[in-house]
């Protein structure tokens, strides 16, 4: 369709050409028929000459809060001071932003390299990606269209979602809370059993110092003592409850209905990831990282999820694949498989999951599919998780 226009304006040009030349004004139509003739040749020579002469590449920050503007800056280098064609830029922009499909277009004729910057609105949060379409050299009047080979590489941008606040009385938090509470307790029972009657039972304390972790407060001892008390050997790995972060896309799912999912998911994760921390509890997280690979986190600090939330945002989602827990330690007292489908294939997780008695799902919705026989849990609009 691009190339019928061209061809019609050529056909135009030509028929007013030659009307001028035979209708009009004879000597003045060979000039313009004379120039026709030449100016292209001209244009496309600058063109060609554009294509090994110039290299474009965009630059924009690593992340972005949702509702955000993220600023792209295009730069074009010259490798040469000789007057160019025209450029034309056409950006790729990735869904979870405002994509226009609007080309860029500049001149350069003048010396030395050129910037320019655009806008693009963060719709959703996830990771996207901001890169280069296509860049083409033109001539003579946008007739002639050469492209510019052009890197592949893209910037990936994480956009940074809406955290809700979890309250404390959300019944998915308080059955986390109280299966901690309970393993703590076991735990507490058989260490004091090794214990003769004239020994001091128990682990070693000391009063809570800022940045100790949190998991290795004994809130039994500190309720009794009034002040924060640490153990000096640190709780049992199976004290922490684990939080598996699956954000599984199906192949040829609508990138948007996909994206919105994976939002949501993200969102309820860390809402509760900081609520359990804000309650005290410390957790393992994994995830899928930047390269691809599984990433286990122990969170322990109430910085720590809004560091490892980036991290989430950095790795681009790929289609068809579960998350690897290969790696998932047997010894813990809870899992919550947070999952964007937890119907078909989802017992490729599941069955690694050798503790089965405190196993809960977080879906998008009460209709996100449950091929488990795990309850599912949903984040509801007023910021409590519910079972469906």
């Amino acid at each position: 369709m691009k190339n019928l226009k061209y061809v019609i304006s050529a056909i135009a040009v030509a028929f007013l050409v030659y009307i001028f030349t035979f209708y009009m004004d004879g000597e003045m139509g060979i000039i313009l028929l004379a120039f026709v003739l030449f100016a292209p040749l001209v244009s496309l020579a600058f063109a060609l000459y554009a294509r090994k002469n110039v290299t474009v590449s965009v630059d924009c920050d690593p992340y972005i809060n949702k509702g955000g503007k993220l600023k792209v800056t295009v730069h074009i280098s010259k490798q040469t001071s000789i007057p160019l064609a025209v450029l034309e830029i056409k950006p790729y922009i990735s869904e979870v932003f405002q994509n226009d499909n609007i080309s860029y277009k500049l001149s350069l004729m003048g010396a030395g390299d050129r910037t320019f910057t655009f806008e693009t609105d963060a719709l959703y949060g996830g990771n996207g990606e901001i890169g280069l379409e296509a860049v083409n050299s033109c001539g003579f009047l946008g007739f002639m269209k050469f492209p510019i080979q052009i890197s592949d590489d893209r910037i990936s941008v994480g956009v940074i979602p809406e955290i809700p606040d979890i309250k404390a009385s959300s019944a998915l938090l308080r059955s986390i809370a109280n299966v901690v509470a309970t393993t703590e307790n076991e735990e507490d029972n058989e260490t004091n059993m090794m214990f003769s009657s004239n020994t001091v039972p128990g682990y070693e304390h000391r009063e809570y110092v800022q940045g100790d972790p949190l998991k290795r407060i004994n809130w039994k001892l500190s309720s009794k003592k009034n002040t924060l008390m640490v153990r000096l050997d640190g709780a049992s790995a199976s004290v922490q409850p684990v939080v598996i972060l699956d954000l599984y896309r199906k192949s040829g799912s609508a990138p948007i209905d996909a994206i919105v999912d994976e939002e949501k998911l993200i969102s309820a994760v860390f809402g509760l990831l900081n609520a359990l921390i804000r309650q005290g509890i410390a957790c393992t997280f994994m995830f899928r990282g930047e390269s691809g690979e599984t990433e286990v986190d122990n969170i322990d600090n109430p910085d720590y999820p809004a560091q490892i939330l980036l991290k989430v945002l950095a790795c681009k989602v790929a289609e068809g694949v579960r998350l690897d827990i290969a790696s998932m330690n047997d010894s813990i007292c809870a899992c919550i498989l947070a999952t964007t489908d937890a119907g078909e294939g989802i017992d490729v997780i599941t069955d690694k999951i050798h503790n089965t008695e405190n196993v809960s799902i977080i879906g998008i919705s009460p209709s996100t599919p449950n091929g488990t026989s795990y309850p599912l849990w949903y984040l509801d609009e007023d910021n409590n998780f519910k079972m469906v």
